[in-house]
């Protein structure tokens, strides 16, 4: 481990574009078709995934956005591979390329993605796209068929919605590993009356376990407190910002972690920055549920 090595640290989200297919109701980000890419260049990117192995973090997560849309994910992957990094795509998995696959099965690469409903209507009431289950259906069985771990996360965003059939639905479709969570009020679910939103919509693990780069270059603790930015890495390197007096105070105003998972009652999922788990050396524990429940922490 490396003398700036940060031990508590588990994974780097970075946000590789602004760009995605779907305006989903709920987005943490805002993310849209019309949204631009960001900043951050191939060359930025590359900085920081070196410098991720360098602090000793052994999870990259690259989402977005929609990270497929990037051209330079294969290269990406590729890198922290190289570098010994552990690999997570969070994708809404509703168009994937030919020549992606080959990336996405490599080893040391798991998948994640968001579902929300058995029912197409209501799917896509929340993602905001014709089609988008289907699609992103085709392409689980597609990664199931050739083996790539991954699980999925069901964000509970409308009322009535099919939560437990998705779960089902999920299964059947050979996803083992689902989350649950619940909207949170950032991004375009934020609450209107409020300038920014509440630090007791975070979990608790952003800034101590988690770390997130937006597609222009901030530093916040997840993609969930983006509006806590600590630094930008065009302009600073990721180990100097993480070391930083500004990080440690953006921390410190972040609700301790609730003993056994997340507040208030959610699946400890900080969904969609969990990473951890993808990495083989982690082992799965299921938590005692209620009954009729599907959640699992991990």
């Amino acid at each position: 481990m490396t003398a700036n090595a940060l031990p508590g640290v588990k994974s780097v989200e970075c946000e590789i574009t602004g760009t995605c297919q779907l305006s989903c109701t709920h987005c943490c980000t805002g993310s849209s078709p019309q949204t631009p890419s960001g900043a951050m260049t191939a060359e930025h990117w590359s900085e920081v995934i070196a410098d991720i192995a360098e602090l000793g973090i052994p999870m990259v997560q690259f989402i977005g956005g929609e990270p497929t849309l990037s051209p330079n994910l294969p290269a990406f992957i590729d890198q922290a591979l190289d570098a010994g990094l552990g690999v997570e795509v969070y994708s809404n998995l509703t168009h994937v390329r030919a020549s992606l696959w080959n990336s996405l099965n490599r080893k040391g690469v798991c998948l994640a993605t968001s579902y929300y409903s058995d029912d197409t209507q209501q799917h896509e009431q929340i993602t905001r796209s014709r089609g988008s289950l289907q699609r992103t259906r085709a392409n689980i069985r597609e990664a199931v068929r050739l083996g790539i771990p991954m699980r999925a996360g069901i964000v509970e965003v409308i009322d009535g919605q099919r939560v437990d059939q998705a779960a089902a639905d999920l299964r059947q479709l050979g996803v083992k590993r689902i989350q649950i969570d619940r909207a949170r009020k950032v991004g375009r679910a934020a609450d209107q009356s409020k300038t920014e939103p509440s630090t007791g919509e975070l979990c608790g693990h952003c800034f101590r376990h988690r770390v997130s780069v937006s597609p222009d270059g901030d530093v916040s603790g997840c993609i969930l407190s983006r509006f806590m930015i600590a630094g930008n890495v065009r302009e600073q390197r990721l180990a100097e910002i993480l070391h930083s007096d500004r990080w440690a105070e953006l921390a410190a105003t972040v609700p301790e972690p609730s003993a056994g998972g997340c507040p208030p009652d959610d699946s400890s999922d900080c969904n969609p920055a969990n990473t951890t788990a993808c990495n083989p050396k982690y082992s799965f524990v299921p938590a005692p549920l209620p009954s009729g429940a599907t959640r699992e922490l991990v």
